[in-house]
Protein backbone atom coordinates (compact mmCIF):
# COMPACT_ATOMS: atom_id res chain seq x y z
CA UNK A 1 0.00 0.00 0.00
CA UNK A 2 1.46 3.50 -1.16
CA UNK A 3 0.96 6.95 0.50
CA UNK A 4 -2.94 7.20 1.05
CA UNK A 5 -3.68 11.04 -0.81
CA UNK A 6 -7.57 11.14 -0.39
CA UNK A 7 -9.48 11.12 2.74
CA UNK A 8 -12.15 8.33 2.84
CA UNK A 9 -15.01 11.06 2.89
CA UNK A 10 -13.80 12.32 -0.19
CA UNK A 11 -14.38 9.10 -1.73
CA UNK A 12 -18.15 8.17 -0.84
CA UNK A 13 -19.09 9.75 -4.27
CA UNK A 14 -17.40 7.66 -6.27
CA UNK A 15 -18.07 4.31 -3.88
CA UNK A 16 -19.91 1.51 -6.08
CA UNK A 17 -20.05 3.85 -9.30
CA UNK A 18 -18.46 4.15 -11.93
CA UNK A 19 -16.29 7.33 -12.09
CA UNK A 20 -17.10 10.47 -14.74
CA UNK A 21 -13.86 12.19 -16.01
CA UNK A 22 -14.59 15.90 -15.56
CA UNK A 23 -12.08 18.79 -16.89
CA UNK A 24 -12.68 22.03 -18.09
CA UNK A 25 -13.47 22.49 -21.51
CA UNK A 26 -9.94 24.17 -22.54
CA UNK A 27 -6.11 23.31 -22.94
CA UNK A 28 -6.38 19.34 -23.44
CA UNK A 29 -9.94 18.42 -22.85
CA UNK A 30 -10.05 16.41 -26.24
CA UNK A 31 -7.66 14.10 -25.39
CA UNK A 32 -8.74 13.58 -21.42
CA UNK A 33 -12.53 13.13 -23.00
CA UNK A 34 -11.11 11.11 -25.91
CA UNK A 35 -8.76 8.64 -23.48
CA UNK A 36 -11.82 8.39 -21.14
CA UNK A 37 -13.88 7.00 -23.74
CA UNK A 38 -12.00 5.14 -25.27
CA UNK A 39 -11.46 2.90 -21.64
CA UNK A 40 -15.38 3.35 -21.08
CA UNK A 41 -15.63 5.84 -18.60
CA UNK A 42 -18.30 9.10 -18.81
CA UNK A 43 -17.69 12.22 -19.08
CA UNK A 44 -18.51 15.76 -18.02
CA UNK A 45 -17.22 19.22 -19.59
CA UNK A 46 -17.11 21.97 -17.48
CA UNK A 47 -17.63 25.55 -19.36
CA UNK A 48 -18.14 29.30 -18.75
CA UNK A 49 -21.62 29.50 -20.25
CA UNK A 50 -23.08 27.10 -23.44
CA UNK A 51 -21.02 24.70 -23.90
CA UNK A 52 -18.43 25.15 -26.97
CA UNK A 53 -19.54 24.43 -30.30
CA UNK A 54 -16.14 23.57 -31.30
CA UNK A 55 -16.49 19.88 -30.00
CA UNK A 56 -19.30 18.96 -32.36
CA UNK A 57 -16.47 19.05 -34.64
CA UNK A 58 -15.13 15.96 -32.71
CA UNK A 59 -17.62 13.56 -31.92
CA UNK A 60 -15.13 11.01 -30.87
CA UNK A 61 -14.21 13.37 -27.86
CA UNK A 62 -17.16 15.54 -27.18
CA UNK A 63 -18.10 14.89 -23.04
CA UNK A 64 -21.05 12.76 -22.58
CA UNK A 65 -22.71 15.59 -20.22
CA UNK A 66 -21.76 19.77 -19.83
CA UNK A 67 -21.56 21.44 -15.95
CA UNK A 68 -22.37 25.27 -17.38
CA UNK A 69 -21.01 27.60 -14.72
CA UNK A 70 -21.08 31.51 -15.11
CA UNK A 71 -17.62 31.57 -14.47
CA UNK A 72 -14.66 29.19 -13.27
CA UNK A 73 -14.07 30.60 -9.75
CA UNK A 74 -17.64 29.76 -9.29
CA UNK A 75 -16.89 25.81 -9.63
CA UNK A 76 -16.71 25.51 -6.24
CA UNK A 77 -20.50 26.23 -5.80
CA UNK A 78 -20.99 23.40 -7.89
CA UNK A 79 -19.29 20.81 -6.34
CA UNK A 80 -22.33 19.01 -5.03
CA UNK A 81 -23.74 18.43 -8.56
CA UNK A 82 -19.96 16.93 -9.17
CA UNK A 83 -20.18 14.50 -6.45
CA UNK A 84 -23.61 13.35 -7.88
CA UNK A 85 -21.74 12.90 -10.81
CA UNK A 86 -19.48 10.46 -9.61
CA UNK A 87 -16.78 12.94 -11.09
CA UNK A 88 -13.40 12.73 -10.39
CA UNK A 89 -11.61 16.64 -11.98
CA UNK A 90 -8.68 15.80 -14.20
CA UNK A 91 -6.97 18.74 -13.70
CA UNK A 92 -4.96 20.76 -16.54
CA UNK A 93 -2.77 23.86 -16.69
CA UNK A 94 -5.85 26.23 -17.95
CA UNK A 95 -8.20 24.97 -15.09
CA UNK A 96 -5.55 25.54 -12.46
CA UNK A 97 -5.05 29.18 -13.87
CA UNK A 98 -8.05 30.04 -14.40
CA UNK A 99 -9.53 28.63 -11.09
CA UNK A 100 -6.17 29.51 -9.05
CA UNK A 101 -4.15 27.31 -6.86
CA UNK A 102 -5.93 27.97 -3.61
CA UNK A 103 -9.82 27.14 -4.66
CA UNK A 104 -8.64 24.13 -6.69
CA UNK A 105 -6.35 22.70 -3.11
CA UNK A 106 -9.72 23.13 -1.04
CA UNK A 107 -12.70 22.11 -3.58
CA UNK A 108 -14.46 19.41 -2.30
CA UNK A 109 -14.60 17.04 -5.57
CA UNK A 110 -12.03 14.00 -5.82
CA UNK A 111 -9.11 15.41 -8.02
CA UNK A 112 -6.93 13.08 -9.82
CA UNK A 113 -3.36 13.28 -8.78
CA UNK A 114 -2.07 14.82 -5.27
CA UNK A 115 -3.28 18.67 -5.30
CA UNK A 116 -0.84 19.55 -2.25
CA UNK A 117 1.89 19.88 -5.48
CA UNK A 118 0.21 22.66 -6.34
CA UNK A 119 1.77 25.23 -3.37
CA UNK A 120 5.11 23.58 -4.58
CA UNK A 121 4.84 24.39 -8.21
CA UNK A 122 3.01 27.57 -8.19
CA UNK A 123 5.59 28.85 -6.02
CA UNK A 124 8.97 29.14 -8.53
CA UNK A 125 11.10 29.31 -5.15
CA UNK A 126 9.71 26.32 -3.07
CA UNK A 127 9.57 24.30 -6.79
CA UNK A 128 13.56 25.38 -7.14
CA UNK A 129 14.07 24.35 -3.58
CA UNK A 130 12.17 20.87 -4.78
CA UNK A 131 13.70 20.38 -7.74
CA UNK A 132 17.40 21.21 -6.78
CA UNK A 133 17.22 18.73 -3.34
CA UNK A 134 16.10 15.95 -5.95
CA UNK A 135 19.77 16.67 -7.30
CA UNK A 136 18.52 18.29 -10.71
CA UNK A 137 20.72 20.77 -12.62
CA UNK A 138 18.88 23.87 -13.34
CA UNK A 139 19.78 27.33 -14.44
CA UNK A 140 21.27 29.93 -11.95
CA UNK A 141 18.54 31.85 -10.51
CA UNK A 142 19.84 35.84 -9.25
CA UNK A 143 18.84 37.08 -6.37
CA UNK A 144 20.58 40.40 -6.96
CA UNK A 145 20.80 41.90 -10.11
CA UNK A 146 23.78 43.11 -10.14
CA UNK A 147 25.14 39.95 -10.33
CA UNK A 148 23.91 39.45 -13.59
CA UNK A 149 26.61 38.89 -16.37
CA UNK A 150 25.07 37.56 -19.03
CA UNK A 151 21.45 36.66 -20.86
CA UNK A 152 18.21 35.97 -18.28
CA UNK A 153 14.95 35.77 -18.47
CA UNK A 154 12.26 36.70 -16.21
CA UNK A 155 9.25 34.40 -15.14
CA UNK A 156 6.16 35.40 -13.37
CA UNK A 157 4.60 32.48 -10.89
CA UNK A 158 2.10 29.99 -11.78
CA UNK A 159 0.71 28.67 -15.31
CA UNK A 160 0.06 31.44 -17.78
CA UNK A 161 1.43 30.25 -20.84
CA UNK A 162 4.67 31.79 -21.22
CA UNK A 163 2.93 35.34 -21.05
CA UNK A 164 4.93 38.27 -19.62
CA UNK A 165 8.07 36.37 -19.66
CA UNK A 166 11.01 39.13 -20.25
CA UNK A 167 14.67 38.20 -22.24
CA UNK A 168 17.27 40.43 -20.87
CA UNK A 169 20.43 40.22 -23.47
CA UNK A 170 22.31 41.63 -20.31
CA UNK A 171 22.38 43.76 -16.88
CA UNK A 172 21.15 47.54 -18.48
CA UNK A 173 18.61 45.77 -20.62
CA UNK A 174 16.54 44.57 -17.64
CA UNK A 175 16.37 48.02 -16.57
CA UNK A 176 13.04 48.07 -18.84
CA UNK A 177 11.32 45.43 -17.27
CA UNK A 178 7.96 46.73 -14.92
CA UNK A 179 6.79 43.70 -13.26
CA UNK A 180 3.33 43.38 -12.36
CA UNK A 181 3.29 40.48 -9.92
CA UNK A 182 5.90 37.49 -8.13
CA UNK A 183 8.72 36.86 -10.38
CA UNK A 184 12.14 35.07 -10.68
CA UNK A 185 15.14 35.73 -12.42
CA UNK A 186 17.19 33.07 -14.03
CA UNK A 187 20.24 32.42 -16.40
CA UNK A 188 19.14 32.38 -19.88
CA UNK A 189 20.55 28.63 -20.47
CA UNK A 190 21.76 28.38 -24.85
CA UNK A 191 20.81 24.84 -25.95
CA UNK A 192 17.57 22.93 -27.06
CA UNK A 193 14.55 22.90 -25.14
CA UNK A 194 12.47 19.65 -24.78
CA UNK A 195 9.86 18.88 -22.76
CA UNK A 196 9.59 15.35 -20.89
CA UNK A 197 5.78 13.87 -20.48
CA UNK A 198 6.21 11.41 -17.91
CA UNK A 199 3.36 9.62 -15.53
CA UNK A 200 4.61 8.20 -12.50
CA UNK A 201 1.84 5.34 -11.29
CA UNK A 202 2.14 4.26 -7.84
CA UNK A 203 0.19 1.03 -8.26
CA UNK A 204 2.17 -0.17 -10.65
CA UNK A 205 5.17 -2.81 -10.46
CA UNK A 206 6.67 -3.43 -13.91
CA UNK A 207 8.00 -1.06 -16.01
CA UNK A 208 10.91 1.49 -14.97
CA UNK A 209 10.62 0.93 -11.19
CA UNK A 210 10.92 3.42 -8.33
CA UNK A 211 11.23 2.83 -5.19
CA UNK A 212 7.23 3.28 -5.37
CA UNK A 213 5.54 2.74 -8.76
CA UNK A 214 7.18 3.12 -12.03
CA UNK A 215 7.56 5.73 -14.69
CA UNK A 216 6.62 6.30 -18.17
CA UNK A 217 7.99 8.58 -20.85
CA UNK A 218 4.92 9.28 -22.81
CA UNK A 219 5.84 11.85 -25.09
CA UNK A 220 8.07 14.85 -25.88
CA UNK A 221 7.51 18.25 -27.47
CA UNK A 222 9.12 21.77 -27.59
CA UNK A 223 6.73 24.70 -27.96
CA UNK A 224 6.47 27.67 -30.60
CA UNK A 225 5.94 30.71 -28.44
CA UNK A 226 3.95 34.19 -30.17
CA UNK A 227 6.01 36.63 -31.97
CA UNK A 228 9.66 35.41 -30.86
CA UNK A 229 11.21 31.84 -31.46
CA UNK A 230 13.83 29.56 -30.86
CA UNK A 231 17.63 30.08 -31.90
CA UNK A 232 17.17 34.06 -32.68
CA UNK A 233 15.43 35.09 -29.40
CA UNK A 234 18.12 37.22 -28.24
CA UNK A 235 18.92 39.08 -31.53
CA UNK A 236 15.30 38.91 -32.20
CA UNK A 237 13.81 41.03 -29.68
CA UNK A 238 15.76 44.17 -30.05
CA UNK A 239 14.94 43.94 -33.92
CA UNK A 240 11.00 43.68 -32.49
CA UNK A 241 11.87 46.39 -30.15
CA UNK A 242 13.27 48.89 -32.40
CA UNK A 243 9.79 48.37 -34.65
CA UNK A 244 7.99 49.17 -31.95
CA UNK A 245 6.64 45.53 -30.87
CA UNK A 246 6.83 44.37 -27.07
CA UNK A 247 7.95 41.01 -27.57
CA UNK A 248 5.94 37.92 -25.82
CA UNK A 249 6.57 34.62 -24.98
CA UNK A 250 3.38 33.11 -25.21
CA UNK A 251 2.88 29.19 -26.27
CA UNK A 252 0.59 29.28 -29.59
CA UNK A 253 1.44 25.57 -30.15
CA UNK A 254 3.50 22.68 -30.24
CA UNK A 255 6.28 20.61 -32.41
CA UNK A 256 7.20 16.99 -31.37
CA UNK A 257 10.42 15.88 -31.08
CA UNK A 258 12.66 13.05 -30.16
CA UNK A 259 15.10 12.50 -27.87
CA UNK A 260 18.41 11.01 -29.25
CA UNK A 261 18.54 7.11 -27.29
CA UNK A 262 21.62 7.59 -25.51
CA UNK A 263 20.08 10.44 -23.73
CA UNK A 264 17.14 8.55 -22.08
CA UNK A 265 18.72 7.26 -19.06
CA UNK A 266 19.59 10.87 -18.33
CA UNK A 267 15.78 11.70 -18.99
CA UNK A 268 15.02 8.75 -16.90
CA UNK A 269 16.98 9.44 -14.02
CA UNK A 270 15.92 13.26 -13.41
CA UNK A 271 12.20 12.33 -13.63
CA UNK A 272 12.84 9.63 -10.88
CA UNK A 273 14.77 11.79 -8.55
CA UNK A 274 11.67 14.83 -8.93
CA UNK A 275 9.43 11.60 -8.29
CA UNK A 276 11.28 10.49 -5.62
CA UNK A 277 11.96 13.78 -3.75
CA UNK A 278 8.06 14.48 -4.38
CA UNK A 279 7.07 11.62 -2.62
CA UNK A 280 9.68 12.80 0.72
CA UNK A 281 8.38 16.30 0.89
CA UNK A 282 4.62 16.21 0.04
CA UNK A 283 3.14 12.14 -0.38
CA UNK A 284 4.35 12.31 -4.45
CA UNK A 285 3.45 13.81 -7.75
CA UNK A 286 0.93 11.17 -9.55
CA UNK A 287 -0.08 10.87 -12.59
CA UNK A 288 0.95 12.61 -15.48
CA UNK A 289 3.60 15.66 -15.60
CA UNK A 290 5.97 17.31 -17.79
CA UNK A 291 10.17 18.16 -17.22
CA UNK A 292 11.02 21.20 -19.35
CA UNK A 293 14.69 22.13 -19.73
CA UNK A 294 17.10 22.83 -21.92
CA UNK A 295 19.74 20.16 -23.40
CA UNK A 296 23.08 21.96 -23.86
CA UNK A 297 25.68 21.15 -26.43
CA UNK A 298 28.13 19.30 -23.45
CA UNK A 299 24.77 17.13 -23.31
CA UNK A 300 23.87 18.37 -19.81
CA UNK A 301 19.78 18.67 -18.98
CA UNK A 302 19.51 21.58 -17.23
CA UNK A 303 15.64 21.87 -15.61
CA UNK A 304 14.27 25.07 -15.79
CA UNK A 305 10.27 24.24 -14.15
CA UNK A 306 8.05 21.65 -13.98
CA UNK A 307 4.30 20.81 -14.88
CA UNK A 308 2.74 18.50 -12.32
CA UNK A 309 -0.27 17.46 -14.38
CA UNK A 310 -1.47 16.99 -18.44
CA UNK A 311 0.62 19.83 -20.77
CA UNK A 312 -1.04 20.70 -23.81
CA UNK A 313 2.26 19.03 -25.78
CA UNK A 314 0.67 15.80 -25.16
CA UNK A 315 -2.62 16.72 -27.67
CA UNK A 316 0.17 15.78 -30.16
CA UNK A 317 0.05 12.38 -29.29
CA UNK A 318 -3.51 11.66 -28.86
CA UNK A 319 -3.22 8.48 -31.08
CA UNK A 320 0.08 8.13 -29.62
CA UNK A 321 3.93 9.08 -29.74
CA UNK A 322 6.96 7.08 -30.43
CA UNK A 323 7.65 6.69 -27.20
CA UNK A 324 4.42 5.62 -25.97
CA UNK A 325 3.74 3.26 -29.05
CA UNK A 326 6.70 1.61 -27.50
CA UNK A 327 4.59 1.02 -24.06
CA UNK A 328 1.61 0.13 -25.89
CA UNK A 329 0.18 1.52 -29.52
CA UNK A 330 -1.93 4.55 -29.64
CA UNK A 331 -1.43 5.14 -25.86
CA UNK A 332 -2.33 8.80 -24.97
CA UNK A 333 -1.92 10.65 -21.84
CA UNK A 334 -5.50 11.02 -21.78
CA UNK A 335 -6.22 7.17 -21.87
CA UNK A 336 -3.42 6.69 -19.69
CA UNK A 337 -4.89 9.21 -16.94
CA UNK A 338 -8.37 7.02 -17.28
CA UNK A 339 -6.54 3.45 -17.32
CA UNK A 340 -5.17 4.27 -14.00
CA UNK A 341 -8.35 5.39 -12.61
CA UNK A 342 -10.06 2.33 -13.51
CA UNK A 343 -7.25 0.27 -12.09
CA UNK A 344 -7.36 1.64 -9.29
CA UNK A 345 -10.72 1.03 -8.68
CA UNK A 346 -10.94 -1.89 -9.51
CA UNK A 347 -7.58 -2.90 -6.81
CA UNK A 348 -9.33 -0.58 -4.13
CA UNK A 349 -6.64 1.71 -4.28
CA UNK A 350 -8.38 5.17 -5.36
CA UNK A 351 -6.86 6.45 -2.61
CA UNK A 352 -3.27 6.05 -3.85
CA UNK A 353 -4.21 8.15 -7.15
CA UNK A 354 -6.91 10.72 -6.01
CA UNK A 355 -6.73 13.59 -3.71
Amino acid sequence: MGTLLAAPERLASLEGRTPTVATLCSHSSLQIFHGARAEGLPTLGICVGPPPRFYDAFPLARPDRFLSVPRVKDLPAAADRLRSEAAIIVPHGSFVEYLGPEAFSTIDVPVFGNRAVLGWESDRRKERDWLESAGVSMPRLYEDPSEITGPVIVKYYGAKGGKGFYLAKNRDALDEFRPTGPYVIQEYVLGTRYYMHFFYSPITEHGYRLTHGSLELLGMDRRDEANIDELYKLGAQEELLKAGIRPTFVVTGNVPVILRESLLPKAFDVAARIIERSIELFGGMVGPFCIEGIMTEDLEYKVFEISSRIVAGTNLFISGSPYSDLVEPGLSTGRRIAREIKRAQAEGRLAEVLS
